[in-house]
């Protein structure tokens, strides 16, 4: 009798965690969706946001014919043109970076860690720069092209350069790993930084990529990247038990039946995978993947079975809404969306600290 009792109180348990998990990702998700037709209804002329939503909604197979047409030619292509592709993408690089920082600072136990500590960044940098200051590629593939694709190339560069350094015989240290990326971002933020004082021109299109931001985004780079951010984020996903257990400790985690080290190197390599597509995409984007993650612990607890889902649709708000903001505070003057994200996010981390530190003394 007992133990029906107790098994009865385990499966309620069970029912009101996965319950409170369902409403905490269908409000995430009606918060993305109403972010991300408000956005798309700000700019120059504004438009309803009735009106957006019903444009998007009419590009649906099968839902669009029951959307009666009440816009104008004119509003539908500021839409789906200009203003759609910039709020998708930065959706698309919130996801990205939230679920990345939710993974290094679990792999690393670290909660300063963040998608960038590998140095992927600065590598992805040192791509883009050459492109704007030195025009490598612009001849063959032109600005659109050359930017993105010469960014993510030496982000992936960086990536298997760092693990190269840090490689031993038995293994990759993750000690080692983390002072290599930490050398071998400050070498490319080096060249970043001579190769920005010797320009004559290009200086300032170069500092607004390094802040980050969506000034040349296109369906052309969502067809490309948003396979790959999705599908990368998903198969992470499927590793969220084993995150769990590795919050246990290593040895726990071994004797539970876990390959930590093997676990380790894949997350970090899709972890960084995606960074690197996400700052191919916005340039090099703050505090997203390091305040995330801790906001949505706050929220939901340490469980990634909800956290990394969470993680993922609040960042992709909280981007298209500082990307908002980015773009329409100093009207017509358009602000790289990382100025609007350290602003936000640094006092936020601030607090954590001061809260931290008072929990400790």
């Amino acid at each position: 009798m007992h133990s029906e009792k107790s098994s009865a109180s385990i499966e309620e348990k069970y029912l009101k965690r996965y319950a409170k998990w369902a409403f905490i990702t269908l409000s995430l998700l009606i918060l993305l969706l109403l972010s991300m037709v408000f956005a798309s209804s700000i700019g120059p002329a504004q438009i309803d946001a009735g009106k957006v939503f019903g444009i998007i909604l009419r590009q649906i197979p099968l839902i669009g014919g029951m959307v009666n047409k009440c816009w104008t030619p004119l509003e539908e292509g500021a839409v789906l043109q200009i203003r759609f592709p910039r709020v998708l993408s930065a959706a698309l690089v919130g996801v990205a970076l939230s679920i990345a920082g939710t993974i290094f600072q679990c792999v690393f136990r670290n909660p300063m860690a963040d998608p960038y500590m590998l140095g992927v960044a600065s590598g992805a940098g040192f791509g883009a720069t050459l492109v704007i200051v030195l025009g490598v590629g612009l001849s063959q593939l032109g600005l659109f092209c050359a930017i993105p694709l010469m960014a993510f190339i030496f982000a992936m560069l960086t990536l298997f350069l760092v693990y190269s350094i840090a490689r031993t015989g038995f293994g990759i240290p993750i000690l080692r790993l983390i002072l290599a990326g930490i050398a071998v971002s400050s070498f490319f933020s080096a060249l970043i930084s001579l190769m920005m004082a010797i320009a004559d021109e290009g200086v300032h299109a170069a500092f607004s990529w390094l802040f980050g931001g969506f000034p040349i985004s296109r369906w052309e780079y969502i067809y490309v990247a948003a396979p790959v951010i999705l599908l990368t984020s998903a198969l992470i996903y499927t590793f969220a038990r084993d995150l769990n257990v590795m919050l246990l400790g290593d040895e726990e985690a071994r004797h539970l039946g876990v390959e930590v080290e093997a676990l380790r190197k894949r997350l970090l390599i899709l972890a960084s995978l995606v960074t690197a597509v996400a700052v191919s995409m916005s340039g090099i984007i703050g505090f997203i993947g390091l305040v995330v993650p801790h906001m949505m612990r706050i929220l939901v607890g340490p469980d990634h079975r909800i956290l990394i889902p969470s993680s993922a649709l609040f960042g992709a708000s909280l981007l298209v809404l500082c990307d908002t903001v980015a773009r329409t505070i100093l009207r017509p003057i358009v602000l790289p969306a990382g100025i609007v994200t350290a602003m936000l996010g640094a006092p936020f981390f601030i607090y954590l600290l001061i809260k931290s530190g008072r929990t400790l003394m």
